[in-house]
């Protein structure tokens, strides 16, 4: 992980790459981690200063309190974070389940955020707290319990990469972040999936907001990102990219159409 630095305060463990001016902060997704980003690095300015979190749960973070999280919780977490590494604004970029947590910061938050990315979003399931879980968000959390999270990355990775048979690089390194969940920080983001309502804090922003996703994206569809980008207010409407041939690890799939997505964004916000 050339460039990188591994840190941690306040219970969360980050990678940070040391640079000046605002920073790049990077939300990783419910499968994966802060490392996950690295290949990402060699695409973006290198005299910029970026940031990963390890999500509460996630890659030696403290898990959250509560069993069963919103949002906001982990935008509150967030928050204490950037308290913390003295962050004033930044460029955040939230990937996934990483949208949720962006999002509903960005929104409690907005002078903090110079401009929003929504990275491959994932709209949640909008279930009420302490609710049924939906099939398929139950699924996830009986399978790593009784499968490990080895055999379960095994068997979920694939489908994060377009064309994985033609890719097996990409996909051997979504499995090897993925096989790094561990519960309870896996199931309590599970859990903040189904009850998450992106579009609604989309509709609260009024910080500049981009949406980028793959167009071969089966896991949060090119329509689901459509849908946020049109639930977006008029000041927070940005830039929507799909990005041809790309699958739901879009970084790691195109981190040079994503690196350029994001430089062309982060010269508006500069």
């Amino acid at each position: 992980m050339t460039g990188w630095q591994e840190k941690s305060t306040g219970g969360i463990t980050y990678l940070e790459r040391p640079g000046t001016g605002e920073p790049l902060v990077l939300l990783h997704g419910i499968g994966s981690e802060a490392a996950s980003f690295a290949p990402l690095l060699e695409w973006i300015d290198p005299a910029r200063r970026v940031i990963a979190w390890n999500a509460p749960g996630y890659g030696g973070s403290a898990p959250l309190a509560m069993d069963w999280p919103l949002a906001s919780d982990y935008a509150a977490a967030f928050a204490g974070f950037c308290d913390a590494l003295d962050i004033g604004r930044m460029l955040l970029v939230g990937h996934s389940l990483g949208t949720l947590m962006g999002a509903s910061f960005a929104a409690r938050h907005r002078g903090r955020v110079s401009r929003l990315v929504l990275a491959s979003p994932a709209l949640g399931h909008g279930v009420p707290r302490g609710g049924g879980l939906s099939s398929a968000a139950q699924a996830r959390i009986d399978d790593l319990e009784r499968l490990g999270a080895a055999r379960f990355a095994e068997l979920r990775a694939a489908r994060l990469i377009h064309a994985p048979e033609a890719n097996p690089a990409l996909v051997a390194q979504v499995q090897a972040a993925m096989s790094k969940v561990s519960l309870p920080g896996y199931g309590q983001a599970a859990r903040m999936l189904a009850s998450g309502r992106l579009l609604d804090d989309a509709e609260r922003l009024l910080v500049p907001t981009d949406v980028i996703v793959g167009a071969e994206d089966v896991i949060t569809p090119p329509e689901s990102a459509r849908r946020a980008f049109a639930a977006l207010g008029r000041k927070a409407k940005g830039q929507m990219t799909e990005v041809p041939g790309a699958g739901h690890a879009l970084y790691l799939q195109a981190p040079a159409a994503f690196a350029a997505a994001l430089a062309a964004q982060t010269m508006t916000a500069d």
